[in-house]
């Protein structure tokens, strides 16, 4: 048994049909009010995954606000993980990186090859998705994957959204806000042979697009975490689970 097979089969399944739909809170997001609302619209906007920040508390908030909705933790210390699984969470994540650029924090290959073998190291069995940098050229994302993959990474994800300067409105805009992330989605589904997650700048718009690219599933974080009204994220997670069904629907 892989350990991708450990995880629910409606969550392998999302990840087989390549629909998987991933709802983040946020990697600095500790605002128990925030999560507990983010978590609610995700179980009932029909999210497949949670993924908040590395606290067994929001994990144990995370999976009884969605009605036991899969969690994966998020984090850039390896040592934060064990607690968090032991509270309940199927999935770590190394990343997301997207907070710490405007501090001028950059992680380079060398570095997050070296937290994805302590986190395996100190987890041999859980399930481990880890975020490739945008920061890097694209042929040095392509290789770092498959380094990752080598050193024992579940899942790659992508990301990019934050860094794009769109420049244009509507729906055009949208599409050159997620250009980075879409890109790596391409490259990097082409050169692993596990499950590729397209994360950060994507929208309802976009969606379809990270499928088309080759991702398994996307990660969505301020387009709901950002809103203050639970009726709105729940709104949002029901359009992108929409989003996404439409893209199934056209691939088959």
């Amino acid at each position: 048994m892989t350990r991708l097979q450990q995880l629910p089969v409606s969550l392998q399944r999302s990840l087989d049909q390549r629909s998987a739909l991933k709802v983040i809170a946020g990697l600095m997001n500790f605002d128990a009010a925030s999560v507990e609302r983010v978590a609610r619209a995700a179980g009932r906007g029909g999210a497949d995954l949670i993924d908040v920040a590395c606290d067994p508390a929001l994990v144990r908030l995370a999976i009884e606000a969605s009605g036991g909705v899969p969690v994966c933790v998020s984090s850039v210390e390896p040592e934060q993980f064990p607690a968090a699984v032991e509270a309940g969470a199927l999935m770590v994540e190394i990343g997301n990186y997207d907070a710490f650029y405007p501090e001028g924090r950059i992680f380079d290959e060398a570095e997050v090859l070296e937290l994805t073998r302590r986190t395996r190291q100190l987890l041999p069995n859980v399930v481990l998705s880890v975020t490739v940098p945008h920061v890097l050229p694209m042929d040095e994302q392509e290789q770092l994957a498959i380094d990752l993959v080598a050193a024992g990474a579940d899942l790659i994800q992508t990301e990019g959204g934050t860094s794009a300067k769109p420049f244009s409105a509507g729906h055009l805009g949208l599409i050159e806000k997620a250009a980075p992330t879409l890109a790596a989605a391409h490259s990097i589904s082409r050169a692993v042979d596990v499950p590729v997650l397209c994360a950060s700048g994507l929208s309802a718009v976009t969606l379809p697009m990270a499928i088309a690219a080759g991702a398994a599933g996307v990660g969505v974080g301020s387009a709901v975490n950002r809103l203050q009204d639970e009726l709105a994220m729940l709104a949002v997670v029901r359009g992108l689970r929409d989003a996404l069904g439409s893209a199934v629907a056209t691939r088959v």
